[in-house]
């Protein structure tokens, strides 16, 4: 048996395993060139498998793009979805995914870069998620455990900018702060100052945890 054709045969037998490498190699790829920029050949070969096994995979490089979305937000509704709804817990905790995943904000960097206002792929069920969560707020807001002052889409917006800002743009951060967005004590400290600048939005029953970064 040829080395390809071993390949072949060890990739059929775990195609859970290959469908992950190729999704965690799209996703840098993604990330590091944006979906115009990225070549395929470049993600088949980090994952270790031929183009032809990518394609038997996800059809073309446009799916595949759409699959690294749907898993990095299906990802992140799981842990949504096991969250109070306390912004006090809520802003550190998403702040801190966002430091734990450079490669998703880049990647939405350069979808934004790219498409210039266009619509993006999977736009349809993207909106609806958004309009979702907006609404989630709004129930929120009517039974008094967020502030009515703001309109939910406002607030929204805000809460996404104080999680994903530092790592957006860490040399604008770096410019504020004096201290790069990845530094350890910069990322306490900012977890420290969204839970504190949450308090006036925060539910009566939320739980306090702790978001611990490494020392």
């Amino acid at each position: 048996m040829t080395a390809a054709a071993k390949l072949t045969a060890a990739v059929e037998r775990n195609p859970g395993r290959t469908r992950e490498r190729i999704l965690s190699a799209a996703l840098k790829e993604f990330a590091a060139k944006g979906f115009a920029g990225a070549r395929v050949d470049a993600i088949a070969r980090h994952a270790d498998i031929n183009k032809r096994m990518l394609y038997h995979y996800f059809g073309n490089k446009e799916k595949l793009f759409r699959a690294v979305l749907r898993q990095k937000i299906a990802e992140r509704r799981v842990w949504a979805e096991n969250l109070s709804g306390d912004p006090a817990e809520r802003l550190p905790f998403w702040f801190k995914t966002a430091c734990d995943d450079p490669d998703w904000i880049r990647l939405l960097e350069w979808e934004a870069l790219q498409n210039a206002g266009q619509k993006v792929i999977d736009e349809k069920e993207r909106r609806a998620l958004t309009a979702d969560w907006v609404q989630r707020l709004r129930q929120r807001q009517a039974r008094k455990e967020l502030s009515s002052e703001f309109d939910a889409r406002h607030l929204a917006l805000a809460m996404q900018s104080l999680t994903m800002y530092p790592m957006a743009f860490p040399q604008l951060t770096r410019f504020i702060m004096g201290t790069a967005a990845d530094d350890s004590k910069f990322q306490r400290a900012h977890a420290a100052f969204l839970k504190k600048f949450a308090e006036a939005f925060r539910p009566m029953n939320a739980r306090t945890i702790e978001i611990n970064f490494k020392k």
